[in-house]
């Protein structure tokens, strides 16, 4: 698949009516006021709130794409991945829609209520290694010996194209849209968005400073892979990208931050306060790099996506 904005379109279309047309929810600037970073500068901000979206997260979007694509005597046979939660989720969701199966395999530091949510939602659920990589490696492997179809969460063509969607109904609802703030893991959704947004609209992402595998690839000049992942973020950590996303964000994001748990804490706790908003840590990320003062995104209509649906955040520390 030969990904262009076009691409994305393509994807739009084969997904209408099957995942949600998720709200672009306006706060003003009597809200931000107060807010450190660069949310106080602004007139207001735009959030696309891809918590709401079926599985909650836009991964739905990317899974249900990739097994839409798929030849159907291959999709028949059952879905695979490997994931931290998110995409496992939106390939179960994928599975229930077309009717077939799904194995998701999970490092073992996925958090238990996306362990119980992936039962719950008729996933067989395999417990593999400590992090996404390792749960990776397995699920390819046991794709491979059963012949069945394997969906990488950010690494396929179809995936991204699927991902690029959320940023494509944003550009829909705001043409004048100026810069879009999103969270990092792989580089699904921003590799995804950076095909979606036109040339004029600055595009950034944020990624855990425990799991920074852009940030230090884009320094390196190349793919690198982590020695360790150390974040609480876990759906925001793999160890490597792919080239695939490398590339793209290479090319078409302005920059990548990297940002403490703590400040991801922080935005979590400032979406629910202000905004009524539960975000996990990674769907917390964008908002984050503007409370954070490390974006400048100029002037214009900024946006940032919550990607991840969450529970109510705990109170401030004291």
């Amino acid at each position: 698949m030969q990904l262009s904005q076009d691409s994305v379109r393509a994807a739009s279309e084969r997904l209408r009516g099957l995942v949600r047309r998720t709200p672009l929810l306006f706060v003003p600037r009597g809200t931000l006021r107060e807010a450190p970073g660069a949310l106080a500068s602004l007139e207001g901000l735009w959030l696309k709130l891809e918590c709401l979206q079926v599985s909650g997260s836009f991964k739905a979007r990317g899974a249900l794409h990739a097994a839409l694509c798929l030849e159907p005597a291959v999709r028949a046979r059952g879905l695979v991945t490997a994931s931290g939660g998110n995409h496992g989720l939106g390939v179960t969701y994928a599975a229930r829609t077309l009717g077939v199966g799904a194995r998701v395999f999970l490092p073992s530091n996925t958090p238990e209520d996306k362990r119980h949510r992936l039962r719950v939602a008729g996933a067989e659920v395999v417990i593999e290694g400590a992090v996404w990589d390792e749960a990776d490696a397995a699920a390819r492997a046991f794709a491979e010996a059963e012949g069945r179809a394997y969906l990488h969460p950010f690494a396929d063509p179809a995936v991204v194209a699927g991902n690029g969607t959320p940023a494509l109904e944003v550009l829909e609802d705001l043409p004048e849209l100026a810069a879009l703030v999103i969270a990092v893991g792989g580089g699904g959704l921003i590799a995804g968005s950076a095909l979606a947004v036109t040339p004029g609209v600055r595009l950034f992402g944020v990624e855990p400073a425990g799991a920074a595998t852009l940030s230090a690839s884009l320094a390196a000049g190349e793919l690198v892979t982590l020695p360790a992942i150390e974040t609480a973020a876990t759906s925001l950590a793999p160890r490597r990208s792919a080239p695939l996303n490398f590339e793209l964000v290479r090319e078409r994001v302005e920059r990548v931050v990297a940002l403490p748990d703590e400040e991801l804490r922080a935005a979590a706790r400032w979406l629910w306060k202000e905004v009524g908003v539960a975000a996990e840590l990674g769907g917390a990320a964008g908002v984050a790099g503007l409370l954070s003062g490390r974006l400048d995104p100029g002037p214009g209509p900024v946006c940032a996506v919550v990607c991840g649906a969450g529970g109510r955040p705990g109170p401030e520390p004291t």
